[in-house]
């Protein structure tokens, strides 16, 4: 039965999703010369862009080669070569730098506005909008799309209106952080269309750990640590990367790229953890280290010392555990009690309970299986006049400035052929 259409309005692409992947689309899109229409549920635009990287924003990781790049995308960077040679690390350092926003080089090459404002990032994208004029409304909406013989026509507001354009960019992103508005309507409408969808768990997110003497560490990171888990005495991953203790378990990009490894072990039984502070030492250079350290402190108590190694809260939590005197004046330290110390920094034992739910993850998998989208232009293989980009691809990435770059390369892309395919003005009545 048809439905009765309150209104209809013509562009040459509608963008459904404010994020960052449908901003850059957007500006993309209308810089080809294309009429664009930006639609955002919230209140305004980017909310989840405004959390990334605890609100700084770790925009990309600056490995240029492109094949390099890709490969932490695993058996997926096979899919996206062809996308990121249009518009890779190095279009979009340009872009940002371009846009009045200079950015600075952190470990592990991640980088960050130099601001250390995810604001600044928004800023950028707002600008890149505003140069090409395109139309923005927040407060708004879909309710889902209307299609013809395969292509897809118009799309329905909630308020009842109607609009129609040459093209689609879907950008609502997946289902993590659902407060920010990813709450999996563009999965359905995926569906709906005729798409294979993979509804994942989450990917990338905090774990839950059993030591409550851990939690009381929260706050605490340390970059350079090695994590390794194991399954019925069985190593079964190692890492090594940056580890924020919490006041429930684990977190920082570390845990976060070894967390879909971990939720799925727990599937099938008990998971050990263990840390390793001074991964670059074996325990035989530690312990030199330490004898050399306390040579030059022999008349100080151990608890004064061991600080010096660790900060202080560890410190306190390490001589509790391992029952060790801290009042014990350095000299009088035992080579046991020295080895425990040494054996206890290389591996601290800790118990993985569970991944935390949806409201904690950074990234979750799952979207269009990747086979059903062209990667030259974004553009889905059922309908001819849709773009899917960011999180709508069901493609795991690691934290670190990769999933953003997915979002600039994707999108840009995407708007890129978008605006190059739609550029079909409306004629106003003289």
């Amino acid at each position: 039965m048809a439905t009765e259409k309150t209104s209809t309005t013509k562009y040459d692409v509608i963008v459904i999703g404010g994020g960052p992947a449908g901003m850059i689309a957007a500006g993309s899109a209308a810089a080809k010369g294309a009429r664009v229409l930006l639609l955002e549920k919230n209140h305004g635009l980017g909310k989840k862009l405004l959390i990334t990287g605890g609100g700084r924003s770790n925009i990309t990781n600056n490995e240029r080669d492109v094949r390099k790049f890709l490969e932490k995308f695993k058996g997926n960077g096979k899919f996206l070569f062809s996308a990121f040679s249009q518009f890779g690390v190095k279009e979009t350092l340009d872009f940002f730098h371009s846009h009045g926003m200079p950015t600075k080089l952190e470990a592990e090459g991640r980088v960050f506005p130099k601001t250390e404002k995810a604001e600044s990032v928004l800023e950028a994208l707002r600008a890149y909008m505003k140069e090409g004029g395109v139309r923005v409304r927040c407060n708004t909406e879909v309710s889902g799309f209307q299609t013809i013989n395969g292509e897809i026509v118009d799309i329905k507001l909630k308020r009842g209106e109607f609009l129609s354009a040459r093209s689609y960019v879907l950008s609502t992103g997946g289902t993590s952080r659902p407060e920010t508005g990813s709450t999996g309507d563009g999965f359905r409408w995926l569906e709906e269309l005729g798409h294979t969808v993979r509804i994942g768990d989450t990917a990338l997110v905090p774990i839950r750990t059993k030591e409550t003497w851990a939690h009381k560490l929260a706050g605490l990171s340390f970059k350079g640590a090695k994590v390794s888990t194991f399954q019925n005495t069985v190593l079964q991953e190692s890492s090594v990367g940056k580890l924020l203790f919490t006041h429930v378990g684990l977190s920082g990009p570390l845990i976060l790229n070894m967390s879909r490894g971990i939720g799925e072990l727990l599937k099938y039984g008990k998971v050990a953890l263990t840390i390793d502070l001074f991964p670059k030492y074996d325990n035989g250079a530690l312990d030199r280290s330490f004898q050399t350290m306390f040579k030059k402190r022999q008349n100080k108590k151990l608890k004064n010392v061991l600080p010096e190694i660790v900060p202080s809260a560890l410190a306190r939590e390490i001589l509790t555990l391992l029952n060790i005197d801290g009042d014990k004046e350095i000299n009088k330290v035992q080579r046991s009690e020295r080895m425990m110390l040494v054996k206890f920094l290389k591996a601290i034992p800790l118990t993985p309970l569970g991944v935390l739910g949806l409201e904690k993850a950074v990234v979750v998998s799952g979207g269009a299986i990747p086979i059903e989208v062209d990667f030259r232009t974004m553009r889905s293989k059922k309908h001819d006049n849709l773009y899917l980009v960011g999180d709508m691809i069901d493609i795991d990435r690691p934290s670190g400035g990769y999933s953003l770059q997915l979002c600039w390369t994707t999108g840009w892309v995407a708007g890129t052929h978008a605006g190059e395919t739609s550029c079909v003005r409306v004629e106003t009545p003289s």
